[in-house]
């Protein structure tokens, strides 16, 4: 956000930026959402509801999960929650106590380590290697597990990587917490991102074999272009939900009421926009990839999901400029290409790209990229 913040500054005085910091779909919301939120105002839905959110809602996300993936989860094990990081941390409230341990996947969403550290939990970070793309093996995160892990936490698709758990790899995870009785939170947030004719391992698919197990996060902001919106969504467990609706019914209260019934809408007619939406991006993301390898000095791996590229470029840091801040602030200053330093990820040899975004924006991103390190 900062780095965006910076970008828009320049912006305001007429100086043209490449903006590949924010992590958000430059697509419109759903017009059947839209007008469905319009249409919950003018009918007066403008009150408060449960707190976990409007049944109606709450029942589709069920639904879907359970005829994409076979889960088990009813409308009770669904909390609606003001995007997907309130639900994050919520659980991280509702679950980790002082002392506590959660693994961590790391290159990490920059969110997470705080949340856990907020809660009065230890992260222990399991290093993804850049040779493997980016995806975590069990054994990695099996041999850093100890009696005081209370969850093991894995964002697949991952941002910033793009990299996807295997699914057996996913498998093994799941089946070593529920022998230790550790929670798998799975934050899916980019789960219907992913590339190259890929069937996405859900944990979802897991959750009947491993009902106290599995707790799923999701959100409508990345698949649906909702950013804006702020709804998010977690199923798990129903003692881990009523722990969290507690919290939320203090943090929070209910999510924004008639959003939830624009969100209701969404269902109705989603699948062609997500696939329309995925088509694009992986045009975008082949592009991209495309010109950032031809760059000497740019090591990128292709990226199994979300919309961000993660590429190595530390061999091109230079004197005054030793570390991925000081590299953004570079591409920024002097080709006016904004990016986000990896540092904020546990990734100080690379910086994170965002592909969503035109075409045309991409190939001239590039091309400043090109000029300055040329």
């Amino acid at each position: 956000m900062a780095v965006a913040g910076r970008a828009e500054e320049l912006r305001r005085r007429g100086i043209d930026v490449v903006d590949w910091s924010a992590g958000e779909p430059d697509f419109s919301s759903p017009s059947t959402a839209v007008a469905a939120a319009i249409s919950a105002l003018e009918q007066g839905h403008t009150r408060y509801t449960q707190n976990t959110g409007i049944l109606e809602l709450r029942t589709a996300i069920a639904d879907d999960l359970a005829s994409r993936y076979g889960a088990p989860w009813s409308a009770k094990q669904v909390i609606v929650t003001v995007g997907a990081k309130a639900a994050l941390f919520e659980l991280a409230l509702a679950l980790v106590s002082e002392g506590d341990e959660v693994i961590l996947p790391s290159p990490h969403w920059v969110t997470l380590p705080a949340q856990i550290a907020l809660a009065g939990g230890e992260v222990v970070e399991v290093v993804a290697p850049l040779a493997a793309g980016f995806r975590i093996s069990a054994e990695h995160v099996i041999e850093r597990m100890s009696a005081r892990t209370r969850a093991v936490l894995l964002n697949s698709p991952s941002n910033p990587t793009g990299a996807v758990v295997a699914k057996a790899d996913l498998r093994r995870i799941v089946e070593e917490c529920a022998g230790r009785g550790v929670y798998l939170i799975a934050d899916e947030t980019y789960e219907r991102f992913v590339y190259d004719g890929m069937a996405f391992p859900s944990a979802a698919a897991l959750a009947g074999e491993f009902p106290e197990t599995v707790i799923l996060v999701g959100s409508f902001s990345k698949t649906h272009a909702m950013t804006g919106w702020r709804l998010g969504y977690l199923l798990g467990p129903e003692t881990v939900v009523r722990a969290v609706a507690k919290i939320q019914s203090h943090a929070t209260s209910n999510a924004t009421t008639f959003a939830m019934w624009g969100a209701v809408a969404v269902f109705d007619d989603a699948e062609q926009r997500v696939v329309e939406m995925l088509d694009e991006y992986q045009a975008r993301r082949d592009l991209l990839l495309e010109g950032l390898n031809a760059i000497a000095g740019v090591e990128c791996p292709v990226p199994e999901g979300a919309f961000y590229a993660f590429p190595k470029v530390s061999s091109l840091y230079r004197d005054g400029c030793n570390g991925s801040t000081a590299f953004a602030e570079l591409l920024l200053e002097k080709g006016r290409v904004a990016v986000v330093p990896g540092a904020a990820f546990g990734a100080d040899e690379h910086v994170r790209i965002s592909f969503a975004c035109a075409s045309e924006r991409l190939r001239e991103g590039v091309e400043r990229l090109r000029a300055v390190l040329g």
